[in-house]
């Protein structure tokens, strides 16, 4: 294990001590998780805490909002850096937050570059694709919030990587998750690794090597709900989702599919008094039953490359992309069965404005989301797909890959080029900030207490009121 002195370095800004949560009121979001058949993704022993950090993708209720957060909403290099740690390796997975730890995954490279990597057959026609001609270490590493340094940093699997994934991906691109007691890494064709909250390795499964279309790299995040984690693996093989218990690691079921790559992370909705599996793929949006992988419900409409994840609230399911066409459908989930297509539980469609990379975020009865990668925000009621507004250009904003987060009632959005654009959530836009910083982001950030985590392609920031 690699201590407090690791290579990363230690913080270039110190701050003030890590500060409590915040008193936002959680009744501002009651239609998420009280009226729409909503339960919290990391289960209901972890709820009361998990509500107060950052524990997965998509935050402690799988919506992109952080119920007790209230962040800045101003910050600049020199205005409300409370730290900066520099990063190795590129990776674009979100960083999870519980206690006083900012975990997060990387890939570093190592060693000299070798002869590359033959193409895999299912790589034919890649374009815009790195080599993978580089050993790595796929490694985990656990930042503390007060200062920003090294709580410990451990490598979970060396590899020279069979496909090298695109030039705007990562290694690492696969997001952390956390229940406070022990962190599950994935870093999919390099396994799925446990490791305690010191560090110490508890469990490994190794899924083999997943091959993806034009060889342009993986990214699905695991999914964690009680004591159960879920892995999605979508690609040009024999593709599956399967489910393993998180104490020991023995998979618990394993159920086919019939799918290409997607990049699609998995949620977990409540339906009927029962957690269901919901993936957002190519062929079909299907749901599944988070204790024996039975197929519950499935429906059409999406095209080829699904990257955003889908969301729930209010007894719906939303689900959309854009790369062949553009499609957002919402789900209505109270009995369905079997085929959904054409049926009473399609509650809408959209075909304009739809995303891409970022997934959509739902709050307040509202779902927002972004244009394919674009600087064009909309906002539709949640229950009839109706413009509340949008498209809406943001100002400042280019190439988007990270998803949209919010908490006290504002919206954030990060691009690329290293500027976020606040917004305040609700009926009307209103620009409330736009700020930049000297790197470029395509994780997504994490919101817990006062703090914004933006972790960067060199650099990750703790954001706060200095």
């Amino acid at each position: 294990m690699r201590g407090g002195e690791s290579n990363i370095g230690k913080s270039q800004v110190a701050g003030p001590a890590w500060c409590r949560p915040s008193t936002f009121d959680l009744r501002l979001l009651t239609p998420l998780f009280l009226l729409g058949a909503f339960a919290p993704a990391i289960g209901e022993t972890s709820e009361s805490d998990a509500m107060h950090y950052w524990p997965q993708w998509r935050g402690p209720l799988a919506t992109g909002v952080a119920p007790h957060a209230d962040p800045p909403v101003e910050w600049g290099e020199d205005k409300n850096i409370r730290w900066i740690v520099p990063l190795e390796g590129v990776g674009h997975s979100t960083p999870v937050v519980w206690g006083d730890l900012v975990i997060l995954t990387l890939a570093v490279p190592i060693g000299d570059p070798v002869d590359p990597v033959p193409p895999h057959e299912h790589a034919h026609g890649a374009h815009d694709n790195l080599q993978s001609n580089r050993h790595h270490t796929f490694d985990v590493l656990a930042v503390r919030r007060m200062d920003g340094s090294i709580a410990w940093q451990r490598t979970v699997r060396k590899a020279l990587p069979h496909e090298g994934g695109h030039v705007t991906g990562s290694l690492a691109s696969h997001s952390p998750a956390t229940d406070g007691e022990r962190v599950y890494a994935f870093f999919g064709s390099r396994g799925l690794h446990c490791l305690d909250m010191e560090g110490e390795p508890q469990w490994s499964v190794d899924l083999g090597e997943m091959h993806t279309r034009h060889a342009h790299g993986e990214g699905s995040s695991p999914v964690l709900y009680g004591n159960t984690l879920v892995v999605n693996w979508d690609h040009e093989g024999d593709s599956f989702v399967a489910a393993f218990d998180t104490e020991d690691g023995k998979e618990r079921w394993r159920v086919k599919r019939d799918e290409m790559t997607s990049w699609s992370s998995p949620i977990v909705v409540q339906a009927g008094g029962k957690p269901q599996v919901v993936i957002s793929a190519t062929g079909r949006v299907r749901g599944y039953d988070l204790a024996t992988g039975e197929g519950i419900w499935h429906c059409g409409g999406l095209s080829r490359n699904v990257v955003a994840s889908p969301v729930a609230g209010d007894g719906l399911v939303f689900a959309g992309n854009s790369y062949d066409w553009q499609a957002m459908l919402a789900i209505r989930l109270e009995g369905a069965r079997g085929d959904l297509d054409g049926t009473e539980h399609i509650a809408w469609k959209l075909d304009r404005f739809t995303p891409y990379v970022p997934s959509p975020l739902y709050a307040g009865g509202r779902l927002y989301f972004l244009r394919h990668n674009q600087d064009l925000l909309s906002c539709v009621d949640g229950k009839t797909g109706k413009p509340v507004y949008g498209p809406l250009r943001l100002q400042g904003i280019d190439n988007v890959f990270a998803s949209p987060v919010a908490a006290a009632e504002r919206l954030y959005i990060t691009d690329r080029d290293g500027t976020t654009v606040v917004l305040r959530l609700g009926d009307e836009p209103e620009v409330l900030a736009t700020n930049t910083l000297d790197e470029s982001f395509s994780a997504s950030p994490a919101l817990v207490s006062d703090e914004i985590y933006l972790r960067g392609r060199e650099k990750l920031y703790c954001i706060t009121r200095e």
